[in-house]
This record gives structure tokens, C-alpha cells and sequence, in this order.
């Protein structure tokens, strides 16, 4: 499946109809609270997932089977006075064309969760007064979603998305809350939507297109130029991190991509093998036994 994506006076716009955007998984998971009454958790769970699953995010219209797969899994490390201090897991996917395989597109763990909650609260989110801690970071990871899986299908096509995303960043600094301020952390919401918005990471995104489209999405047709559009373009990875040096854009994409990269270099010449080693070690060099076992 190729989304067709035309953009008409600033808002994206396709040419289909059917449900929202999102088929997203979203898990509470409460076990490191004690006590037996658990339905505050279960309320919380069906909530936020109703709030993510059933608004329209967008202008673009999906078909059931096009909604993008993703999970959100919410640990709770403490409950006090309805404040809930928690971790959140973050993946997402997408379809590799004319295969039954999904791809990675975001692995991220936010560890600055802390919201107010009480049992049966309506959750709303209005884009011009932010209120909620809660749905502000479900509505934050919600634009990073899309942002990332239009980047994967056009080039720079999650824009609009990531800028909105900065834009609730900004918006966010009125609630005095954890993960959304400048300097507080080199991996929090605040630093890696400064990464996307960067233009010195625009070849690193082009990237995110060629990877997938061109590289991912033409693997069944001809492996061996698919695989070199991959090789070609990693490079990249390490311009971007030396620009910016430990940069959480470069570090989330190889979380959510090592393993498949491994996977798809295993059968490729030595020397490309070695490229891709180098490259990758000199980007993240405390992952660089992993790395050596493309030559496995």
C-alpha cells in the first residue's frame, strides 16, 4: 500500500475515505502499584485509548486496513493524590510494500511521564490552550507518529506534523511539567522534535524517504539496488551526528532499526559489510559488537 498525499494550501489532503488514523495498542500497565482495585487503571487505559483512536488528527482520510499500526505501552511507577508518575514505550510501524513484514519506525521511551488523573476524567486537548500533561504527551507522540510515517512514504511529507508537535512543545512550557523544556534533558520530547525540525538533519530525513521507498519498498523487485539505495544514504547518519553530536534523532532511528539493518547487510559484499560497520561504530560506538556481526 502507497499513500497518495497532495498538499492543498498548507493541509495535507488524500484521496480516500473511511476511519482515522491510527490503530493504536495502548497498554497501562500498573503492576508496580500496590493494592487490589485496579479499575482507575482500566478507566485510564480505555480513555486514552479512545482519545487516540477515535479523533481526527488530520485533513487525510484512511481505509480500516491503512490506519497506522502502533503500540503505546504506560508503566505507572507511582500514584499519589491522582498524580501518576509513570515510563511510556513508544513503537510504530508500517507495511513494507508487496511483503507480509512491518517495519520499525519509532522505538522511543519517554521516562518523563507525570500527569494528574482522576477515574472517569474526560480528556480533551485543544490545540490553542494546553491543560492536560495527559493528553498533551499522547497527543505530542500522536503528530510523531504520522510525522514519521509520511516521512517514510514522501520526502519531508511529515512536516506538518512535526512542526505541530513542536508547536504543542511550545505550548507545553506553561504546564511546569517534566520532558517538554530546553536543556532539561538531550533525549526528552523538547530535544528530539528540536532534532526534526533542524535543518541539519533535512538530509537525514530525506533519508527517512529513500530508506523505505526506495530502499525497504523496492527489496522484492531488486535486492541488490535496493539494498545499496540503504548503504548509499547511511553517511548521512554520521553528518548529522557530528553536526549534532549524541543527537536523539540519529540514536531513536537505530533503535528502531539496528536489527533489520543487520539483517539486510548479513548478505551483502564484504566491502559494503565493512561500510556499513564502520559507519555505524564510528555513529554509535557502544553498540559496535552488534554491528560486527554483520560479518557473521
Amino acid at each position: 500500500m502507497v499513500r497518495i498525499v497532495f498538499f492543498v494550501s498548507g493541509l495535507l489532503m488524500a484521496f480516500s475515505v473511511g476511519a482515522q488514523e491510527l490503530n493504536c495498542n495502548l497498554v497501562i500497565n500498573s503492576d508496580q502499584i500496590q493494592g487490589s482495585n485496579k479499575s482507575v487503571f482500566n478507566t485510564l487505559q480505555k480513555s486514552a485509548s479512545d482519545f487516540i483512536n477515535n479523533r481526527r488528527w488530520t485533513e487525510l482520510s484512511y481505509e480500516q486496513d491503512e490506519r497506522i499500526e502502533c503500540t503505546m505501552t504506560m508503566i505507572v511507577k507511582k500514584v499519589e493524590n491522582d498524580q501518576f508518575t509513570a515510563e511510556l514505550q513508544v513503537q510504530s510501524r508500517r507495511p513494507v510494500y508487496n511483503t507480509s513484514y512491518n517495519t520499525t519506525l519509532i522505538n522511543f521511551r519517554d521516562n518523563d511521564i507525570v500527569f494528574t488523573y482522576k477515574e472517569f476524567d474526560v480528556l480533551e486537548f485543544n490545540d490553542n490552550q494546553v491543560t492536560s500533561n495527559l493528553t498533551a504527551i499522547l497527543t505530542y507522540y500522536v503528530y510523531l507518529i504520522l510525522g514519521y510515517d509520511m516521512d517514510s512514504y514522501s520526502r519531508m511529507g511529515g512536516t506538518p506534523f512535526f512542526q505541530a508537535a513542536e508547536q504543542l512543545v511550545v505550548s507545553a512550557q506553561t504546564l511546569d511539567m517534566p520532558g517538554w523544556r530546553a536543556f532539561e534533558s538531550t533525549r526528552n520530547r523538547y530535544a528530539l522534535i528540536n532534532n526534526l525540525n533542524d535543518e541539519a538533519f533535512r538530509k537525514f530525513r530525506n533519508y527517512l524517504y529513500e530508506y523505505h521507498r526506495l530502499g525497504l519498498d523496492e527489496m522484492t523487485a531488486n535486492v541488490v539496488n535496493a539494498r545499496a539505495k540503504i548503504s548509499a544514504g547511511l553517511p548521512i547518519l554520521r553528518e548529522a551526528n557530528r553536526a549534532r553530536p549524541s543527537a536523539i534523532a540519529i540514536a531513536t532511528f537505530l533503535d528502531a532499526k539496528t536489527d533489520e539493518i543487520i539483517n539486510i547487510f548479513k548478505r551483502a559484499s564484504d566491502q559494503e559489510k565493512k561500510n556499513v560497520i564502520e559507519i555505524l561504530t564510528d555513529v554509535n560506538p557502544t553498540q559496535s559488537e552488534r554491528y560486527e556481526t554483520i560479518m557473521k
